[in-house]
């Protein structure tokens, strides 16, 4: 609807400043001409607004020019008032002020709206963390924050999972991404993207040198890619296995980021086959705890070191009488 638009051009000008005309189309996605005529309706209706055309131009508000908007429809009035991700806010210290925006927000509802913006904050919560996550690390995200915010490189002593030892980079960090639960620094090392888990950080300093970010790039295509890399990597070592039919739905849902590809499944028979993808043989492993209701068919190599595993477990539990000590 063209209303809509014309009134997030309007928010996004008052937010950003001097927006270009291709951003704004990315956004609203329509085309840059679209967004043009936005612009000319804008001003025709008495808002200040003008483009200047060329490599440093954009689309911007006169200086000083700000709008009361409180033309919220009532899904998005909803949409505000579902608390998502609540253990965000209380890691970032900003409880106290997102209940008091939400009061604002409250407030300034078109009165009909009211009811059910307040109904929605009583009868939908989501939870961003997982079942059962066991304890974790204390997360101090305060020098993170300021350097996030003060555009400033940062120090970080860092320890990876499976090693002993911290290791020392320096940042430029684009932001912090609050994953299932979980905080993530983004951050260039060596103008490359590199992800850092906050509860490994062991202490981080702020620079002073400003930050040296790639031209061009935001945290969110950072994140993207970094998360891509995630998602899409290759594990390099195929494994089949079949599974215990009545274990299936379970096993799938527990091993979904090693899923090779959805099984094909008749529903018929006591075993299920699956494929699976690591990175190395001893990662499968992890497939021990299933006990006799995974069998590993193949490769070989993953059989041999599962038995040899299991084995050395056995050995550990075997009364003493049976090794003849």
């Amino acid at each position: 609807m063209k209303s809509g638009r014309l009134l997030s051009i309007l928010l996004l000008l008052q937010t950003r400043g001097r927006v270009p005309a291709r951003e704004l189309a990315d956004r609203l996605e329509v085309s840059v001409r679209t967004v043009y005529r936005d612009v000319e309706a804008l001003s025709a209706a008495g808002v200040p607004v003008y483009a200047e055309r060329g490599r440093h131009g954009g689309i911007e508000l006169l200086a000083g020019f700000r709008t009361d908007v409180t033309g919220l429809t009532a899904d998005e009035s909803r949409a505000l008032f579902i608390l998502a991700a609540q253990g965000a806010h209380a890691a970032l210290g900003l409880d106290q002020a997102l209940g008091s925006a939400l009061r604002k927000v409250m407030a300034a509802l078109p009165a009909p709206y009211r009811p059910a913006a307040e109904e929605t904050s009583r009868r939908i919560l989501v939870d961003a963390t997982r079942w059962k996550g066991g304890p974790r690390r204390a997360v101090d995200l305060q020098v993170l924050q300021d350097a996030v915010f003060a555009d400033r490189r940062l120090r970080l002593r860092y320890r990876h999972s499976g090693e002993r030892e911290t290791r020392t980079y320096t940042v430029d960090p684009y932001g912090l991404v609050s994953k299932a639960g979980v905080w993530y620094l983004v951050a260039d090392r060596r103008a490359r993207p590199r992800l850092f888990r906050a509860d490994r950080v062991r202490s981080a300093t702020v620079l002073d040198d400003p930050v040296r970010r790639r031209p061009g790039v935001e945290l969110t295509d950072a994140w993207e890619a970094l998360r891509r890399q995630v998602e899409e990597r290759t594990g390099g070592l195929d494994v089949t296995v079949r599974v215990r039919r009545e274990r299936l739905d379970m096993f799938l849902r527990l091993n979904t980021g090693h899923l090779a590809e959805l099984p094909d499944d008749d529903g018929t028979g006591e075993w299920v086959t699956v494929r699976l993808s690591y990175g190395v043989v001893r990662e499968a492993r992890q497939l021990l705890p299933y006990g006799d209701e995974v069998e590993v068919l193949s490769p070989p190599e993953v059989r041999d070191d599962l038995a040899a595993a299991a084995a050395s477990v056995t050995r550990l539990y075997r009364p003493a009488a049976e090794d003849g000590s």
